[in-house]
């Protein structure tokens, strides 16, 4: 133990009490830092300066992008505005309006209050500020590049404030290669601008993207701004949901079970105006739809919780959309039955009805009367067996006149050669000797159906098991693909043309996919802001199908649209084939399951689905014979 001290004062270095490593970071750099977690994408900057407009009490909210964000963000509100010394502390990192101590935490009304997202958006991005408040004069313009101030000068300035965000990500080439395309960076901005739209129904909120106005949405109730966002349709698929009680107070809407969708695109939590995420909370409204839903769709819902701010914890992450309640379980259980109310009360939840119906009760004055025998009339002049049949009702009638006898079609017949002696007929012993009885046997190939699931044919090593489902995708696959890129696809006309109504985002969506979809066999007659009308359909969709189509290829394309026509043909191919595909579990007839097969290995590739997925397996003789051998 004594060697071991002195080795180490041999190799002390006093030098090393002297310089210090450890230093604070400059604010730029911990602004970076920081905007890592607060900044992702340019949807994050939205939602972050949405936010604040509607703390600052705005009443008409304006958000405009360029290129899905990336080259600029601006949001203009006509609230309360900042003071020349606010407008130019709101950039230093946690410096914030919105709370005074610790304590404020747990009664919070707003939605910021951590004060530091504009200091982490400064940080990354060449920031525009305009401001003014009612009772000054002049306004202040500010602009900031990568945390410095580059000037601050006085301006003239409507009432409210102005953020303008360009070139983000400027100063950090690597988080800039890393955004997705500008499709996918849109779809997110037009989610965190619903989400807030939605939140805050009695404010107007203008959306431009590049120009285009894409939302107009006017003050109003929750369901007029449900129906502005996403179309005129939506209205008769709403549910309201209402409850209160000392815990919590619910209110919103929940869709019909008839209108849920694959996708979960259409749900909305919100807890004292806030959106937030949370699982278990989709898991008590997916509890209250047990027994009404199809197996692997999702309801849409917009219910708004009110609870007292010291029962949830907000502080969680820096974006705000996870929180901690007091009494989780009491919330999944108010929720769920407040659901379940109101899917029965609009006859939507099956119920036992157990009350008598009153409109089969007996009428009031028919009560005491007694029922009278019913009167019997005999015709005593009728006789069946008798050629004239004497009626008062057909007196007039008069007995047509009788045609000639059943010989007289035949008059003429014995001078009409007869021709049939002169036809040849093939001897039977020539029918028969055309092929043997064996090979007739062998051109026999049964197949067999196991579990609705697989198909069973038997090959000369042995037998092929064949998934229905996967083959049948791979078939249609290919079949879709060469309707797009060689083949001219044909249509079947509808007679009456199909209105289909879809979001703004959706419509966006099919517009882009439209010449893809004519490529195999779609024909459009027009495309309005809320629906499409279709007047043809491929020759192997039906139209009960077409809608199931286009929600699966809306589903699995949320993610934005491939760049490349290839990349796109072959998107959309998958997605039909997965939509069109027999599904495990259907009956198959045995001309079909050969038609299957047969389609199935006349493809280029039969081994693997459209998603890679083995299609078949093979199990020669010699494995069977292992399989019983003792």
């Amino acid at each position: 133990m004594l060697s071991s001290k002195k080795l180490l004062l041999k190799n002390f270095n006093p030098q090393l009490l002297m310089s210090s490593i450890i230093q604070l970071l400059p604010d730029h750099v911990a602004n970076q830092i920081a905007a890592g977690e607060v900044v992702q994408r340019p949807a994050s900057v939205v939602k972050e300066l949405l936010e604040n407009a509607v703390d600052a009490r705005a009443t008409d909210i304006k958000l405009i992008i360029k290129d899905a964000g990336k080259a600029l963000v601006q949001v203009i509100d006509n609230g309360l505005g900042m003071s020349v010394t606010d407008a130019r502390l709101c950039f230093e990192r946690h410096a914030t309006s919105k709370i005074r101590q610790a304590e404020d935490l747990f009664s919070l009304h707003t939605k910021g209050f951590r004060g530091e997202a504009l200091a982490s958006i400064a940080a990354i991005a060449h920031v525009e500020m305009k401001t003014k408040q009612d009772q000054e004069e002049l306004g202040n313009y500010i602009i900031i590049e990568g945390s410095k101030f580059v000037s601050q000068e006085v301006a003239v300035l409507p009432k409210g404030t102005s953020f303008a965000v360009k070139n983000l990500f400027f100063n950090i080439p690597a988080r800039r290669n890393f955004l997705k395309s500008d499709t996918v960076e849109y779809r997110h901005v037009v989610d965190e601008f619903q989400r807030v739209a939605l939140a805050h129904p009695k404010i107007h909120f203008t959306f431009y993207h590049n120009g285009s106005e894409m939302f107009n949405l006017s003050p109003g109730t929750l369901r007029h701004r449900i129906v502005a966002v996403f179309g005129s349709k939506s209205n008769e698929k709403l549910i309201p949901v209402q409850e209160e009680t000392e815990i919590v107070t619910i209110e919103g809407f929940v869709s019909k079970p008839e209108f849920a969708k694959k996708s979960r695109g259409e749900q909305f939590f919100f807890v004292n105006n806030r959106f937030i995420k949370s699982g278990y909370l989709h898991h008590a409204v997916m509890a209250a739809y047990e027994g009404i839903l199809k197996d692997g769709t999702q309801p849409s819902y917009f219910l708004n919780l009110t609870l007292p701010p010291h029962t949830i914890d907000i502080n969680i992450h820096p974006t705000k959309t996870e929180i901690k309640f007091d009494d989780e379980q009491a919330l999944y259980a108010i929720l769920r039955a407040s659901i379940k109310h109101g899917l029965g009360q609009f006859n939507v939840a099956p119920i036992l009805d157990f009350e008598r119906d009153s409109n089969l009760d007996t009428p009031y004055h028919y009560k005491d009367l007694n029922g009278e025998v019913p009167a019997i009339e005999v015709d005593g002049s009728f006789n069946p067996f008798s050629e004239s049949r004497p009626s008062k009702q057909f007196s007039s009638y008069k007995k047509p006149e009788t045609t000639a006898s059943w010989e007289s079609l035949y008059v003429g017949f014995d001078q009409v050669p007869n021709e049939s002696q002169h036809i040849t007929f093939e001897n039977e012993e020539m029918t028969s000797s055309l092929f043997q009885d064996e090979e007739v046997e062998n051109s026999i190939h049964k197949t067999y159906q196991i579990h609705k699931k697989y198909i069973i044919s038997s090959i000369k090593s042995g037998m092929v098991i064949v998934d229905q489902q996967r083959a049948h995708q791979r078939v249609l696959y290919e079949q879709f693909l060469m309707n797009m890129t060689v083949n001219q696809a044909s249509s079947q006309q509808l007679l009456f043309p199909l209105n289909l109504f879809y979001s703004t985002t959706e419509m966006e969506l099919i517009s882009g996919l439209q010449l893809s979809l004519m490529n195999t066999g779609f024909v459009f007659e027009e495309n309005n802001t809320d629906h499409i009308v279709i007047s043809g359909i491929p020759v192997n969709v039906t139209e009960s199908e077409v809608s199931i189509v286009l929600e699966q290829l809306l589903s699995d394309l949320q993610d934005g649209i491939p760049e490349s026509s290839f990349s796109q043909n072959d998107s959309i191919a998958k997605s039909m084939a997965k939509s069109l595909a027999v599904k495990t579990g259907t009956h198959l007839t045995e001309k079909e399951q050969e038609n299957l097969v047969n389609g199935l290995f006349a493809c280029k590739d039969p081994n693997v689905s459209p998603f890679y997925k083995p299609t078949f397996i093979t199990m020669r003789v010699e494995d069977l014979d292992k399989k019983f051998a003792i």
